[in-house]
Formats: C-alpha cells, sequence, structure tokens
C-alpha cells in the first residue's frame, strides 16, 4: 500500500505523483529521490498522515479490527492445541490442584483404565487415541506405535516369561533387564549430585514414623512379608501436590530432569522404604518404553534388586537403572538395627525412543484419557 499526500504544501521538495494504473500502486522512483527530509517534510508528513487516518471510512477501520480479533482468537486457539512435548511438575502440581485431587492418590476407579484394566476393548481404545493424534498433529513417525498398538494382544501374550509388560509393548526396543548409567547421563549425574538434597528431605519425612499411625502422604503396598512404604511425587503421570510442597528442593529437580515421564500414566517419583525382613512379590511393569531409575539414599547391607534373574546391589549416592517390564523383584534381609533401604525412585524414558513417539505416547496414554 502507498500513501499518497492529500494536501501537499511543499511543492519545492517532492515530485508530483504518477497516477496509479493497476491496484498496485507503486511511488516513482523520482518522488523518492526528490523528498528532503527536513524538519519541515516530516512535520507535514506527520500531518498529511493525520488527515488521511480522518478521511478513512468508519466501516473499514471496523472491519479492520474484527479481524485483528478474529486473526488473536485463532493463534490462541492453534497454541492451546499443540501438543505437551513435555510438562514439568509444577505444570502438574497445578493441573492436580484445579482438579481437585485428594491428597495426591490417584487410585483407579473405572473400568477404561488404560493402566490398571485388561481387557478386550483396550486395544480398540489406543487404536482410537492414536488415530486422534495423527488426525491433529502426524502419522510421521508412528509407525512402531501403529504396529505395537495393532499386534498389542499378540506381543502381550507370546512374550517371553522374562519379560512382559502388562499393558502396553513396544516393538523393535533394545532390550536388556539392567541399562548402563550412560544410558540417560544427563538425568543420572543431576541426581547423583543432588544426593544429600534428597537425603536430608526424606530424614525430615521419615521422623513422622515416631509414632505408630501411618504419616500423612505416605503409602503401604502389599507385601508377602515385611513392610513396603512409598511416598509419591508423581504417581501415574499426576503429580501430589501436598507431598511435593513438602520436599520442594526434590520436586524442583524433577523440573529439571530431561527425560523424566511427567506426562502419562507410566511416569513416577516416589521415595521407596523397605523395612529390615520385607519381600517384594516378583512381578512385571506396565510397559517397556521406560527405565526405572533408583537413587540409592541409604542402603545397609543384605540388600538386593533382581531383574531378568540378575541381581544387583544398591549404592548409596549412586543411579541404578533397569527395565521394570521384566519379572523383577526385591528384598531386604538385613538385621532389624540395619535400618531401611531407602531409594529414590524416577522413572525416565526408554534411550531408543524417539522424540516424535514420546510426543504421541503422552498424548495416548494422558491421565484420564
Amino acid at each position: 500500500m502507498v500513501w499518497v499526500p492529500l494536501r501537499p504544501t511543499r511543492t519545492d521538495r517532492r515530485a508530483p505523483l504518477h497516477a496509479p494504473t493497476h491496484c498496485g500502486t507503486t511511488m516513482s522512483l523520482e518522488w523518492l529521490m526528490g523528498w528532503s527530509w527536513s524538519l519541515d517534510g516530516l512535520r507535514d508528513f506527520i500531518a498529511t498522515g493525520i488527515q488521511s487516518f480522518r478521511d478513512c471510512d468508519a466501516t473499514a477501520l471496523a472491519a479492520v479490527a474484527c479481524f485483528l480479533v478474529l486473526f488473536v482468537w485463532y493463534c490462541y486457539h492453534v497454541g492451546r492445541e499443540q501438543p505437551r512435548a513435555y510438562t514439568t511438575v509444577n505444570a502438574l502440581m497445578q493441573s492436580a490442584e484445579a482438579n481437585g485431587v485428594q491428597n495426591g492418590y490417584v487410585y483407579c476407579h473405572s473400568p477404561e483404565c488404560v493402566r490398571c484394566t485388561h481387557h478386550d476393548g483396550l486395544n480398540q481404545k489406543l487404536y482410537h487415541n492414536l488415530q486422534e493424534y495423527a488426525k491433529r498433529y502426524s502419522w510421521s513417525g508412528m509407525g512402531r506405535i501403529h504396529k505395537g498398538i495393532r499386534e498389542q494382544g499378540r506381543y502381550l501374550n507370546s512374550r517371553p516369561s522374562i519379560q512382559k509388560p502388562e499393558v502396553f509393548f513396544l516393538p523393535d526396543l533394545p532390550t536388556t533387564p539392567y541399562f548402563s548409567r550412560d544410558a540417560q547421563k544427563h538425568d543420572v549425574e543431576l541426581l547423583e549430585r543432588n544426593f544429600q538434597t534428597i537425603l536430608c528431605e526424606f530424614e525430615t519425612l521419615y521422623k513422622a514414623f515416631s509414632n505408630c499411625s501411618l504419616p500423612q502422604g505416605w503409602k503401604m503396598n502389599s507385601t508377602p512379608s515385611g513392610e513396603w512404604f512409598t511416598f509419591y511425587l508423581v504417581n501415574q503421570g499426576m503429580c501430589v501436590p501436598r507431598n511435593c510442597r513438602r520436599c520442594p528442593r526434590t520436586y524442583r529437580l524433577l523440573g529439571s530432569l530431561r527425560t523424566c515421564i511427567g506426562n502419562n500414566v507410566f511416569g513416577n517419583a516416589c521415595i521407596s522404604v523397605l523395612s529390615p525382613g520385607t519381600v517384594i512379590a516378583e512381578h512385571y511393569g506396565p510397559t517397556n518404553i521406560r527405565i526405572r531409575c533408583h537413587l540409592g539414599l541409604k542402603t545397609p547391607s543384605n540388600c538386593e534388586l533382581v531383574v531378568g534373574g540378575e541381581p544387583q546391589c544398591w549404592a548409596e549416592g549412586r543411579c541404578l537403572l533397569f527395565d521394570d517390564s521384566f519379572l523383577h523383584t526385591a528384598f531386604h534381609e538385613g538385621a532389624p538395627e540395619d535400618g531401611p533401604r531407602v531409594v529414590f525412585m524416577v522413572d525416565l524414558w526408554h534411550p531408543n525412543v524417539a522424540a516424535a513417539e514420546r510426543q504421541a505416547l503422552d498424548f495416548i496414554f494422558a491421565p484420564g484419557r
């Protein structure tokens, strides 16, 4: 669009304008070269601009304003619909509080829960979620997930007994009971550097065990023998606001982890305590898309983790990574005076799950979907 002076006052400073010959009118080079940017010229420029604005049609201005409002609304709507590549624990806390999660624990009472229910309709539900995701965004990079959902029943039923995830198996992932520290090097090193911080917050929490009742925020899990307690910061992809406020530095640390699963039902973060004489029954995790990280906080002797038949011991201040879709168990055979075995547990993405797949899996297995 070209501005044309309506009331020229100084003809000596400007060359005459050429009449427009089409809708895309252009200034003549002579007019541009002849313009003198003096104070008088600037004054005339501003005055003419104001007059041009006054002469504009009010209807045209209203139409432009309406288009601007519609454009802003469209940008907001599209931005709100973008998939969440990663959501911090802080965002999860706000979401949980807004949804009224009581005491933070997410107990499943729905027959349609993808994590806790095993029935023939589950695969159809997952496929519907995948189709919805692809319709909104893209099928690009979804080949392995599509293959896994399409043949999920065969995968779960034909898996060897050593590895049999209970809910979802992603095909073509490297399989091993334990992972090296380099699998998620950044997060492992970050957790280990903050070992003392997490330990101090645990010790503050553990003082509440001086009385006989179960302290608020702790959960007791069923075991064949002994006692197994957990204190969740994130439980099945949902944050526990009250517990996070009691461990503020550990909670902030979760937001700094690059590969923490914080956006779907397979993500957890908690403090896990085994009292002496406790044995956890052998069991499988729900999926192979994650690796479970244990940071040792208190590790007495005679404590072991066995994954896929391979035993390992925890070490204080060190991370142990394993695939909990393998058959696994843990036990503490120490004496009462040895005290509890304590680890900080957090679920991380399997290193061979691509970024596009992580985004889609967050959508498919979002809490409450």
